[in-house]
């Protein structure tokens, strides 16, 4: 009996010292939780772009980089606005439309392209897949080389915001604002 009454009375010391525990608590508290400001921040410091292209090669996922502006979003002095340096194929008047032979290597064919359309677009055309993703020349996914020498010698670009010269020198273009000026043979699904 005293050993039932011994467990009894140190099960009883042990629950009331739980119960003591709880009820006086630790004294710990919580951090404040600051990821909403800390992606606050981020997003503050991270310029705004027009494209969000997941492989885009610009920092901050963006495209072109900006002219310098002052603190009140005024062009700095001396500063002007860059020209666009693509070409609007729909102001093409339709005797000016002129087509070439386009060999696309690797799907082994060869068709004519007009110079207001362009790679890709004709490309999809003949029901070939080809590799895409922003469609305004602001990413790789749809690069391709130009195996005859500089891509600016056979094609024009409606808007390149991410090939440099050296790559267009090595025959890259964007198949998606490339429109051809000459005969050419192209590897699609090539990137610098």
């Amino acid at each position: 009996m005293v050993q039932t009454l011994g467990v009894a009375l140190g099960a009883g010391f042990a629950a009331v010292a739980v119960l003591l525990h709880y009820v006086s608590g630790t004294g710990w508290e919580p951090t404040e939780d600051i990821s909403a400001e800390v992606l606050e921040r981020r997003a503050a410091a991270v310029p705004e772009t027009d494209f969000p292209e997941p492989m885009n090669r610009a920092i901050g996922g963006g495209g072109a980089a900006l002219p310098a502006e002052g603190a009140d979003g005024e062009l700095a002095e001396g500063e002007t606005e860059a020209e666009e340096t693509g070409f609007d194929p729909d102001a093409i008047a339709e005797d000016e439309i002129e087509y070439h032979e386009v060999e696309f290597a690797k799907e082994g064919e060869t068709i004519e392209v007009a110079n207001n359309e362009t790679i890709l677009e004709a490309g999809e055309d003949e029901d070939w897949d080809l590799p895409y993703s922003c469609r305004q020349g602001q990413c790789l996914s749809c690069g391709g080389q130009v195996k005859d020498g500089d891509a600016d010698e056979y094609i024009r670009h409606s808007n390149n915001d991410t090939l440099s010269d050296d790559e267009l020198e090595k025959g890259y273009c964007l198949t998606c604002t490339a429109y051809p000026t000459s005969d050419l043979t192209i590897e699609t699904s090539e990137t610098p």
